[in-house]
């Protein structure tokens, strides 16, 4: 583990190499698993603002879920996420005719109806952050739903934090990203 500012950093972010091949995997992440997307207090902020301009590119069932739930839920462990319909997709996600799990935030973002791209935690997947009273942990999610990513990261040589670079910017800044850069490249240059 590294610390960087109050955040501890687990090795694998800077061991892991990955990038997401949707195509592959049909954006899975957004289908599988047992919670929503975890948001933060501004995710928060943004859906109340913006989810007049998000509802037209949702699923009726993912509409009446957010109906029925709210625009977010508390998960198990008490953090705020988004919804799920039946234990499976977010409430935010929808199909394209590829049976692509793509997201309606996302999707309203890049056809110019909100200035917010998706929540956080959903940019910087496989990363998951957890804060904590006096620090931050990023963790790297090991699942097999991304083995087609991290076998294009290894054939592209590509670390997961240097694909997610524009995500881990927007969440730490600018200066906290070169510090990871620049560990990671210090112990590059120890193996060598």
């Amino acid at each position: 583990m590294i610390k960087i500012d109050d955040v501890i950093v687990s090795d694998e972010v800077l061991e892991k190499k990955f990038i997401c091949d949707i195509n592959s995997c049909k954006g899975q992440c957004c289908v599988k698993g047992d919670a929503g997307a975890p948001l933060e207090k501004e995710d928060v902020k943004k859906l109340k603002k913006n989810y007049k301009h998000i509802k037209p590119y949702m699923t009726k069932k993912g509409i009446d879920e957010v109906e029925k739930k709210g625009l977010y839920v508390r998960g198990s462990d008490g953090d705020i996420e988004t919804p799920i319909i039946n234990g499976k997709e977010c409430a935010y996600a929808f199909f394209d005719e590829n049976g692509i799990a793509l997201c309606s935030i996302q999707k309203s973002y890049d056809e110019k109806k909100i200035n917010w791209e998706k929540p956080i935690s959903c940019g910087l997947y496989p990363l998951r952050i957890k804060k904590y009273k006096s620090f931050t942990a990023i963790n790297y999610h090991n699942w097999s739903i991304c083995k087609s990513a991290c076998s294009l990261g290894e054939k592209n040589k590509v670390y997961v934090f240097q694909f997610l670079k524009n995500s881990i910017i927007k969440r730490f800044g600018t200066e906290w990203y070169e510090k990871l850069e620049k560990i990671f490249k210090n112990r590059i240059d120890d193996k060598n």
